[in-house]
């Protein structure tokens, strides 16, 4: 995959098809100008097409192609991102038709390109490796055309292999490997999963810039990256909290999701996503300040399904109303929600009750009330291994317990 470390001039461009309005399409390059400014380039210009559906060789129309050839050079971009997956036939034939040199990715490819920038443990490392190699195998016959020739040389003369088929044996090779490595990296996780265990485990997922880091330091009162981009966190981080009435809980921050993620990606993150959706509460976090909120919502939600969670069991955390100027939202449909702002702390406290009244209504944990009057009775029930929080009031003592 390309690596962008030097800020590049990049070009986006789009097509709207029938039933798409025009305006759709360029929020939807917004988002892939941020994904590109975020892999290291610059968004220069971008370029419309309306079309009835995608051209085959080059998912743009011919004259559509000489305009791209021309804002190019006039521009001096060295990148063309479309927001759209390409085969490789397509990005083959766009890489034909404009000046040498320049090239051409999809949104996949520029996603990525995130994921690989941002990558730093190992599980992340690995995950994103595998969804590189992925993508890659079936576009290699664009990227080593010139390799495609019979390997020569002393033993290798006779029918041999071409260079082609060398290079796709190693890459499955290199695949076979990481996934098997994987597995074993979700073992571990598990046997960690399983130490936790003796608290209510709570995992924050939803959008990416939705806020969740934002939001986990919040909660949890840790120190993480908090920062106004898509994909600031890669790698999942748990820590503990305390909710309201003394309820402790394990927090987890993870992955954002994105309209159209790489499949490879899902694949890849598969184990760290399906961690996130056994916890015993999800906490779905969504921008509601961001004019495709709801979009967003989702989203997020397809995402949980695919992974066999029923979305409407999460709790909505509708984040960034500080940045509301007008009225808030209206949910389209009941659902239990609560309206925060994790930058300035509001409706904080209305979320770590709901929070807390959601794991008992669910019966992860129980709620029993011990007198003061009877130190023997409260003496033993404070030695309990279940016990994961507790209240004191005037006259007695309210006892979270976890159930088994």
């Amino acid at each position: 995959m390309i690596a962008m470390v030097m800020r590049e001039k990049a070009v986006v461009v789009s097509v709207a098809t029938e039933g798409l309005p025009v305006v759709a399409v360029h929020a939807d390059l917004d988002e892939l100008s941020a994904l590109l400014h975020t892999a290291g380039a610059d968004v220069v210009a971008r370029l419309v097409q309306k079309r009835v559906a995608p051209d085959p060789a080059t998912y743009l129309g011919r004259g559509k192609v000489c305009e791209l050839r021309d804002l190019v050079n006039e521009t001096g971009a060295g990148l063309v991102a479309f927001d759209a997956d390409l085969t490789p036939a397509q990005v083959h034939h766009l890489e034909e038709s404009l000046p040498e040199g320049v090239k051409v990715l999809d949104r996949a490819a520029v996603i990525l390109d995130i994921f690989a920038l941002r990558a730093r443990t190992r599980e992340a490392k690995l995950q994103v490796e595998l969804a590189q190699l992925e993508y890659l195998l079936p576009r290699l016959t664009r990227r080593w055309q010139h390799l495609s020739r019979q390997a020569g040389g002393i033993g290798t003369r006779g029918v041999g292999e071409t260079q082609l088929e060398i290079d796709r044996r190693v890459i499955k090779r290199r695949i076979t490997l990481l996934r098997r490595e994987l597995q074993r990296v979700a073992k571990e996780r598990f046997v960690q999963r399983r130490r936790r265990q003796g608290f209510p485990s709570v995992a924050l997922v939803g959008y990416t810039n939705a806020g969740k880091s934002a939001l986990f330091q919040q909660l949890t009162r840790e120190s993480t990256v908090v920062e106004n981009r898509l994909f600031a966190t890669l790698d999942p981080l748990v820590r503990r909290a305390a909710l309201e009435g003394g309820l402790a809980v394990v927090v987890a921050d993870t992955v954002g999701f994105i309209r159209k993620l790489p499949h490879q990606l899902v694949a890849s993150f598969r184990a760290t996503l399906l961690e996130a959706a056994s916890a015993d509460l999800l906490l779905h976090v969504v921008d509601v300040s961001h004019p495709r909120w709801q979009e967003h919502l989702r989203v997020g939600e397809e995402v949980l399904e695919s992974l066999g969670v029923d979305p409407s069991g999460c709790l909505l955390a509708l984040n960034k109303v500080d940045l509301l100027a007008e009225e808030w939202p209206n949910l389209p449909y009941d659902r239990r929600s609560v309206f925060v702002s994790a930058r300035t702390g509001f409706g904080l406290s209305a979320l770590r009750q709901a929070m807390a009244d959601e794991l008992i209504k669910r019966d992860v944990v129980d709620v029993v009330r011990v007198s003061l009057q009877t130190p023997g009775e409260l003496s033993q029930a404070l030695s309990r291994r279940d016990l994961v929080g507790r209240r004191f009031s005037a006259e007695a003592v309210e006892l979270y317990l976890r159930r088994r």
